[in-house]
């Protein structure tokens, strides 16, 4: 059984059966992260990209809990520098072990710029999503910031995802009307909708998405509250 909780926008956090916790895109200044949460533990960290609403917290959470950091190699190096030591780089197409599951790095369309303290951006590599195996089979998809794309098809195709996270907002990723056509490649029994409704410009809402899917009997919009914990 996996824990999740959404934390706004588009941080997750996952309660692995041994106890363990692994965060995806953690920003704990999002507006719409839950009022009172506290990360007491984050044994590993996966970051899809480098804008500061996907990376913002990761350092800090890394160095204070230690975490292992698992992200493209650019973004990697340049947590190295600002103290991070845990690094576990990757790229697309490659896989490796986190917390005893396995971590395959997606593709994703979108950009990855890294904001310095100065406002200037650095190359972060590639914008990339997330397929996360788990020891009893069933696998979960973290699409991270995207548009929809054709090769989703391949991602349900060899992974068979039975849940996947989709962005709705519209504007810096896909909208609902796309995000339906991903679940119909994507092929997954539940959709978690993320990257919505975190600033006024994200439009995109489940409901949409799940109007979009009506014919898709197979497929359910899965609409979490921020803080509140679900089981998969």
């Amino acid at each position: 059984m996996l824990e999740i909780t959404w934390l706004g926008h588009s941080s997750f956090q996952f309660k692995l059966p041994s106890g363990e916790i692994l965060l995806v895109d953690p920003w704990t200044g999002n507006p719409k992260y839950p009022e009172g949460h506290q990360i007491t533990r984050a044994d590993a960290i996966l970051v899809s990209h480098g804008h500061f609403d996907h990376i913002a917290s990761v350092v800090e959470l890394a160095v204070k809990h230690g975490s292992k950091v698992v992200s493209n190699y650019e973004i990697c190096m340049y947590l190295k520098s600002r103290g991070v030591a845990n690094i576990a780089p990757m790229n697309k197409g490659g896989s490796q072990e986190v917390c005893g599951v396995k971590a395959v790095m997606t593709h994703a369309l979108h950009s990855s710029g890294i904001e310095d303290s100065n406002g200037a951006m650095i190359y972060g590599g590639e914008a990339s999503g997330f397929v996360l195996r788990f020891s009893d089979g069933r696998a979960l998809y973290f699409a991270g910031d995207t548009a929809v794309f054709g090769d989703m098809a391949l991602i349900g195709q060899i992974y068979r995802p039975g849940l996947a996270i989709l962005p709705i907002g519209d504007l810096f990723t896909m909208g609902p009307e796309e995000a339906a056509h991903a679940c119909r490649m994507i092929g997954a029994a539940r959709v978690i909708p993320m990257h919505w409704g975190t600033f006024p410009p994200l439009t995109g809402r489940p409901e949409h998405l799940a109007h979009g899917i009506r014919e898709l009997s197979g497929t359910q919009v899965w609409t979490l509250t921020p803080g509140q914990a679900v089981v998969w």
